[in-house]
C-alpha cells in the first residue's frame, strides 16, 4: 500500500513540475522551411523565415520580442530590384493574421467564393498572392500574434514605450531597421501596407522611417484605413460620411427604392456621394438652427438613400449612428441585424428591439476559420512550435490616442519623398471604416492638391477584410500588384 502511496505521489510531482513550468517565447530565433506554389498560373518556389526579433532600448536591454513570418522568393535575381512589402494590421491590438493567410500571403483560408467559412477548416494556395513581384514580411507587434513584451527583473512592463499612437510607431520603425539590415535589403524598393488600424500607423511609419531611421519608401498602402482626424469631427462631416455606405449596404440587401435598386451599385453611389459633400454636409453643419422645412428635406432623402424611414431619422435629428443602422435596416424585413465590418453578414439578436446589435455577425464568423487555420498553419507547415498563446487580439490597453498627426506625417513623407506613392483600398459594406471616409482622407491628405497624381483609391464589392470575396482577392492583389509595379522608380532620379 505504502509503495502505491508513494508511486501515485510522485506521478503527481511529476505532473506538477511539467505544469509549473515557465511559458516562454524565444527573444532571438528563427526558423526556415521551403515551398513552392503557383502564382497566376507560374510556378514560384520560396523560403518561410518566421521566428522573433527583439526591440532594444536605449541601452541595449530587450523590451519586446516580435514574431514575424518572412516570405521569400527563390533566384529573384538582384534584391536591389526584388521589392519588399512589409505588413500589419490593426486593432490596435490585432496580430498580422488576417492580411497574412487571407491576402497577399502565399496560403489563404478554405472558405467559400463569398469569403464564408467552410469546415473542416484550413488553408490552401493563394493563386493571386504578390509573392510573385515583391517578398513580403507579416509583422506583429507587442502582444499580438506570439510577440510579447519583456520585462526587468522584479519590474512590470512600461506600456508607454509600445502601446499607444505615436509609441507604436517610434518602436516599430527602430525594430524594421533590425530586420532590414539583418535580411539585406536596404537596397530594395521598400512598400508597407496597414489593414484598418494598421493604416494610422503605416502612414506615421512613412515619416518615422524616413526621419528618425534614414528609411525611404516607394509606397504607402492604406487598407480599410481608420482615420481618428474625421472620425473626432463633429457630426456635420462625420455622420455625412456614413450616408454612402448605407446606401451601399441597403442596396446589397435589396430595400432601396425601386429606381436606385435597379441601378448597379457603382452607378448609384455617385449620386450619393454628390449628395452627400454638395447638400448633406452644408445642412448638417447649421445644426438645430437648420430650417424645418430643409430638416424634413434632408430626412426624406436620407431615407430614400439609406433604405431608413423618415421617421427614424427625424427622431435622430438627422444624426443616424451606425449602430442603430445595423439594428435597424432589416428590422421589419426578415429581423436580422447586419455586420459591422462586413455589412453583407446576417447576425441573430434575442430580441429584435434595441438599437444596437447583440454581437458582430461577421468578426464571430471570421473567429471560426482565421484561429484555427493560423495556429495550425505556423505549427505544422512553418514548423515554429511553441506553447506561447497565438493572440488574435492581445492585451495593449491603456491605448494612448493623443496627439495624432498621421495624416499630417504620411503628407509631409511624400512630400520630402518624390518617390512615395500612397493608394487606399476599401470595401463598399465596410461599416467600421467606410470607404467614403477613405476617400475623403485621401481627399485631405494634400490641401495643396500638387500631390494628387501621386494617391489613388481602389473599391471592391465587399467590406472591411474585402480580400475575403474570391473576385476582391484577384482583383485586390492585381491592384497592388500594378502599384507596385508603377512605383518602382528604376532608374529615375528623385527629384520635382
Amino acid at each position: 500500500m505504502n509503495k502505491i502511496l508513494f508511486i501515485l505521489l510522485s506521478s503527481v510531482l511529476i505532473i506538477n513540475s511539467i505544469q509549473a513550468q515557465d511559458v516562454k517565447i524565444p527573444v532571438d530565433t528563427t526558423v526556415i522551411t521551403h515551398h513552392t506554389t503557383t502564382i497566376n498560373g507560374q510556378r514560384v518556389e520560396y523560403s518561410a523565415i518566421t521566428g522573433t526579433q527583439p526591440f532594444w532600448d536605449a541601452e541595449g536591454n530587450a523590451k519586446a520580442t516580435l514574431f514575424y513570418t518572412y516570405y521569400k522568393r527563390k533566384n529573384a535575381g538582384d534584391l536591389g530590384e526584388r521589392p519588399l512589402l512589409i505588413s500589419f494590421n490593426g486593432g490596435p491590438g490585432s496580430a498580422s493574421v488576417w492580411m497574412h493567410v487571407a491576402y497577399t500571403g502565399p496560403k489563404v483560408l478554405k472558405i467559400d467564393d463569398e469569403g464564408y467559412p467552410v469546415q473542416p477548416y484550413g488553408i490552401q494556395e493563394n493563386p493571386y498572392s504578390i509573392l510573385d513581384v515583391a517578398d513580403i514580411v507579416f509583422v506583429n507587434p507587442a502582444n499580438t500574434g506570439y510577440s510579447r513584451t519583456i520585462p526587468a527583473t522584479g519590474k512590470d512592463v512600461d506600456k508607454s514605450m509600445f502601446f499607444g499612437i505615436n509609441a507604436d510607431i517610434k518602436y516599430l520603425a527602430s525594430w524594421l531597421n533590425t530586420f532590414v539590415t539583418r535580411h539585406n535589403r536596404w537596397l530594395s524598393p521598400k512598400y508597407i501596407i496597414g489593414e484598418s488600424y494598421g493604416g494610422t500607423r503605416v502612414s506615421g511609419l512613412a515619416l518615422e522611417l524616413q526621419d528618425r531611421q534614414w528609411m525611404y519608401l516607394n509606397g504607402v498602402i492604406l487598407v480599410s484605413p481608420a482615420d481618428y482626424k474625421s472620425y473626432g469631427t463633429d457630426n456635420a462631416i462625420s455622420t455625412a460620411l456614413n450616408l454612402p455606405y448605407m446606401a451601399a449596404a441597403a442596396w446589397h440587401h435589396k430595400v432601396l427604392p425601386p429606381v436606385l435598386q435597379s441601378k448597379d451599385l457603382l452607378d448609384m453611389l455617385p449620386e450619393v456621394e454628390t449628395y452627400t459633400i454638395n447638400t448633406l454636409m452644408p445642412a448638417l453643419a447649421k445644426g438645430g438652427f437648420i430650417t424645418s422645412e430643409e430638416r424634413n428635406d434632408v430626412a426624406e432623402k436620407m431615407a430614400y438613400f439609406s433604405g431608413l424611414s423618415k421617421e427614424n431619422i427625424l427622431q435622430h435629428n438627422l444624426n443616424v449612428p451606425t449602430s442603430y443602422f445595423w439594428k435597424e435596416l432589416l428590422r421589419d424585413e426578415s429581423g436580422n441585424t447586419i455586420g459591422r465590418l462586413d455589412s453583407r453578414y446576417l447576425g441573430l439578436d434575442k430580441k429584435e428591439a434595441g438599437s444596437r446589435p447583440d454581437f458582430n455577425a461577421e468578426l464571430k464568423s471570421w473567429l471560426h476559420s482565421f484561429t484555427p487555420a493560423i495556429n495550425y498553419y505556423i505549427r505544422e507547415e512553418l514548423n515554429f512550435k511553441t506553447d506561447i498563446k497565438y493572440n488574435m487580439f492581445g492585451p495593449v490597453s491603456p491605448w494612448d490616442r493623443r496627439n495624432d498627426n498621421t495624416r499630417e506625417n504620411l503628407r509631409r513623407a511624400m512630400a520630402e519623398n518624390p518617390f512615395l506613392n500612397v493608394m487606399y483600398q476599401s470595401g463598399y459594406y465596410d461599416g467600421a471604416t467606410t470607404y467614403f471616409n477613405a476617400k475623403y482622407s485621401m481627399w485631405q491628405l494634400d490641401p495643396s492638391g500638387k500631390m494628387r497624381d501621386r494617391l489613388s483609391f481602389k473599391g471592391y464589392r465587399s467590406g472591411h477584410m474585402m480580400y475575403l470575396r474570391r473576385e476582391d482577392l484577384k482583383s485586390a492583389n492585381d491592384d497592388l500588384r500594378s502599384f507596385i509595379k508603377s512605383t518602382f522608380n528604376k532608374g529615375k532620379s528623385a527629384k520635382y
